[in-house]
């Protein structure tokens, strides 16, 4: 199908620089073999230039074909399946040969120069490590169902062959793609220690990865053009001039507009809270040439009792990182945890004299346990006695809004703070998962605290059902940074971006070389989008909404979290994936740039209030994960606030 010409493309070149090494080396120590054992060096290195050259020529065949035709277009490169075979058949001479010179190199009756040895040791070396890194490789990637995904029907026709013998084949399919995902995601997070939360976390992240993948035959380097052209059409459809009813539905009544200050200030000063719940990572991030000279001074400085901190804190850095972010005290801490697993994440409880608030900060994600929770993207239920319906809300985030919901409640951390300060209202804030835990959390401590208020920066879009975000409306503020992928993220929208990109590229009439080459370009150095021609010129606006062959070849059946969109929901049984929303009022804060790419260090933000419609589509940008980094999200909130106050005293 065309993806191997990028690999393909890496190895040859990188292998003609190791075949010159090894021939220069062969060269100037031609007449050097006459030592003892030095007919088996001379026999190895000839030999591996060979081999090498062989390797060489095969894979310089392999990137021209594959080079040939479109995506969708295979013709051209029917020729690829021999050429590949042969490519791999010489796998096994270049490990039998990697094996030889290792034999002949540790042999004690060699007795030649030191350089010869130490040049064939060098090469004999990097045969080993290419051989395990493309073992890696193969481990990783290689998908072993391969045609097999052809096997897959629609949700309506597998009810009908559950008895049947391709039912049992659909079943036996499926399984195998959600074994080969856990086993995948197992590899990946060989360094944690696993337990039964693991393993269920696991399984579930595994279906998520299969229900997504499993319908489609896009390969990376297929994703990546995909992702290339779907950004420079995206540019140009922002190059075009707005209507003008487009531009004017964003100007608000000056009531609207000093609300949104006055939550923007609030915003910018509960953000350093979220961002200090990171710990000595930020820190030393946004600090990097004195942030460890200073938390070295004061690491053996006074802490709160160890009663007051649980998980650990080597040296002192998280706590003396936290401290100097906020600007607290020692004695402002109720609580500090610094424990982590999979669904229990770190928080911290402080008083905020300047605001008169019991602040619980949240961290977001900074390990894989963390990841592992965010991935856990499950529907589960939350009921609530003030919202009519039923509420679905993320799997994994509210499992860490659990955790931290107990040890406030019933370890007593919230009483102990209102004992202390019984006039002081509680806030709750994170950032990215932490915003989404203190969301949750906000919304099971409501009934308790009514007067509670939660400040969630960017936090994941698919986290409630359209019932519970109405709900939070009252007492939850969200707020976007420019184009964050984060709070876009949900399973529909990330449906939606595969059939974006299954329509572009299977429609693109370049070959994907071409794609890949200028759309870096165009990434590093700018200039105009690409007008690539596609199948889609000159088809009438009908025929626009029927999927094209090209297409269709890309796509092997809906996959069930499509489904889920599309066909009515049956009764007591809802979808796996349905939509899910932001939480609360949304500040969307953007940049004003007249240009898409760095602007000059003084960059001007503009806020406004937004509804969860804008966030229904990914928006693919350099900045779509810059904009969710907290020192970004920090940055522009003090600057609007700066600007704010600038106002009132002018």
């Amino acid at each position: 199908s065309g993806h191997f010409s990028l690999p393909a493309v890496i190895a040859v070149i990188s292998l003609p620089g190791r075949w010159i090494g090894i021939f220069v080396l062969y060269t100037v120590h031609k007449g050097q073999f006459n030592c003892p054992g030095g007919g088996l060096l001379h026999s190895y290195l000839l030999g591996l230039i060979i081999l090498l050259a062989s390797i060489i020529c095969a894979l310089s065949a392999l990137v021209y074909i594959s080079m040939q035709g479109t995506i969708s277009n295979p013709g051209p490169r029917k020729s690829l399946p021999k050429i590949l075979y042969t490519r791999l058949l010489l796998y096994f001479p270049e490990f039998i040969w990697a094996v030889v010179g290792a034999v002949w190199v540790s042999d004690n009756s060699v007795q030649c120069e030191k350089t010869v040895i130490n040049g064939v040791i060098g090469t004999v070396i990097a045969s080993w490590i290419i051989i395990v890194f493309t073992i890696i490789g193969v481990v990783i990637v290689f998908d072993p169902l391969g045609g097999k995904k052809t096997f897959y029907l629609p949700d309506g026709v597998s009810r009908n062959l559950e008895s049947s013998q391709s039912g049992q084949l659909l079943y036996n399919v499926k399984s195998s793609a959600t074994r080969v995902w856990e086993k995948r995601i197992r590899l990946l997070c060989c360094c944690i220690v696993q337990d039964d939360d693991h393993r269920v976390a696991f399984t579930s992240i595994a279906e998520l990865f299969r229900n997504y993948f499993s319908d489609t035959d896009l390969v990376p380097s297929d994703i990546a053009a995909g992702l290339i052209l779907l950004h420079q059409e995206q540019d140009k459809m922002e190059n075009c001039p707005k209507e003008p009813e487009e531009v004017l539905c964003h100007s608000p009544s000056s009531l609207v507009t000093d609300d949104l200050d006055v939550e923007l200030e609030n915003a910018a000063h509960y953000m350093l809270f979220a961002a200090a719940a990171y710990g000595w990572p930020y820190y030393v991030y946004t600090n990097p040439y004195t942030a460890l000279c200073k938390l070295n001074g004061d690491c053996c400085r006074n802490r709160p009792t160890d009663s007051d901190i649980t998980g650990s804190d080597h040296h002192n850095f998280h706590f003396g990182s936290i401290l100097k972010i906020t600007g607290l005290q020692y004695r402002d801490f109720i609580h500090i945890s610094f424990h982590n697993k999979i669904y229990e994440i770190p928080f911290f409880v402080a008083l905020d004299h300047k605001k008169e608030a019991i602040v619980v900060a949240v961290r977001g994600t900074l390990s894989f346990e963390d990841i592992l929770t965010d991935l856990s993207a499950d529907c589960e239920d939350l009921t609530l006695e003030e919202v009519l319906e039923n509420g679905f809300v993320h799997k994994g985030i509210t499992q860490a809004a659990n955790y931290i919901y107990r040890k406030l409640i019933n370890d007593g951390i919230l009483n102990q703070a209102f004992t202390i300060a019984p006039e002081y209202k509680l806030v709750i804030v994170g950032h990215s998962l932490g915003g989404g835990t203190a969301s949750v959390l906000a919304i099971m401590l409501r009934n308790s605290f009514p007067t509670l208020r939660c400040y969630a920066f960017s936090p994941p879009g698919g986290l409630l059902s359209k019932s519970l975000a109405d709900y939070t409306k009252h007492f939850i503020v969200s707020v976007i940074v420019g184009k964050d992928l984060v709070a876009r993220l949900s399973m529909p929208n990330m449906e939606d971006l595969k059939r974006r990109i299954v329509r572009i590229v299977a429609n693109c009439n370049r070959p994907k070389y071409q794609i890949l080459l200028r759309g870096c370009w165009y990434e590093v150095f700018g200039g105009d989008p690409d007008d690539f021609p596609t199948e889609l010129d000159g088809r009438n606006q009908d025929a626009l909404t029927q999927p094209l062959l090209a297409e269709e070849s890309l796509m092997v059946h809906r996959s069930p979290s499509y489904n889920a969109l599309e066909e009515e929901p049956h009764l007591n049984s809802p979808p796996q994936y349905p939509h899910l929303y932001l939480p609360g009022k949304i500040i969307h804060v953007v940049e004003e740039c007249s240009s898409r790419r760095l602007c000059s260090s003084d960059i001007k933000y503009t806020a406004r209030w937004s509804n969860e419609t804008v966030f229904s589509s990914i928006l693919i940008s350099p900045k779509m994960i810059t904009d969710h980094m907290p020192d970004v999200v920090l940055k522009a909130l003090n600057s609007l606030s700066q600007e704010h106050g600038s106002c009132l005293s002018c």
